[in-house]
């Protein structure tokens, strides 16, 4: 089994967030090589700053991900602000800690250099969210997406 060295560091002052052993759980099950990462907990401000300075989109996101290095070790960031993540799971009436989990291999795989700018990216990605979050024991995250695009 590849070697995961994951840092969690909490910056935000929500108080519904994962343990640092869950984030490694669900990380280590959604990685395929040696890993030296750092998954950051953020609030709306540090998660807005992030995205509008390296995405230029301004406005906080749920995950951002960085991607240091590929070879010969996976390294990166991963940033997850608590308040969006909060508010999804609300809206969407799943369960936080699920949406977390989701969250968190979404961002493992992005660190793997899967994407979904393209149609065939988004489906192997989602294929390969869903499955993971399936064997964390959660309800497949894109469950409602395929029922509406299932023909009858």
């Amino acid at each position: 089994m590849p070697e995961l060295s994951l840092a969690v560091q909490y910056a935000t002052t929500a108080t519904q967030t994962p343990s640092a052993r869950q984030f490694r759980r669900w990380a280590r099950i959604a990685q395929r090589v040696d890993c030296v990462a750092t998954l950051r907990i953020v609030d709306a401000e540090e998660g807005r700053m992030l995205n509008r300075d390296y995405r230029g989109k301004d406005y906080a996101t749920n995950v951002l991900t960085f991607a240091l290095s590929e070879t010969p070790l996976l390294m990166g960031d991963i940033v997850l602000c608590a308040p969006v993540v909060e508010a999804e799971a609300a809206a969407q009436n799943i369960p936080l800690l699920a949406h977390y989990a989701h969250l968190t291999v979404h961002g493992m795989l992005h660190l793997h250099g899967y994407d979904h700018e393209t149609d065939p990216q988004a489906e192997l990605m989602e294929t390969l969210e869903s499955q993971i979050v399936i064997q964390l024991g959660y309800a497949d995250p894109y469950a409602s997406e395929k029922d509406v695009n299932t023909p009858l």
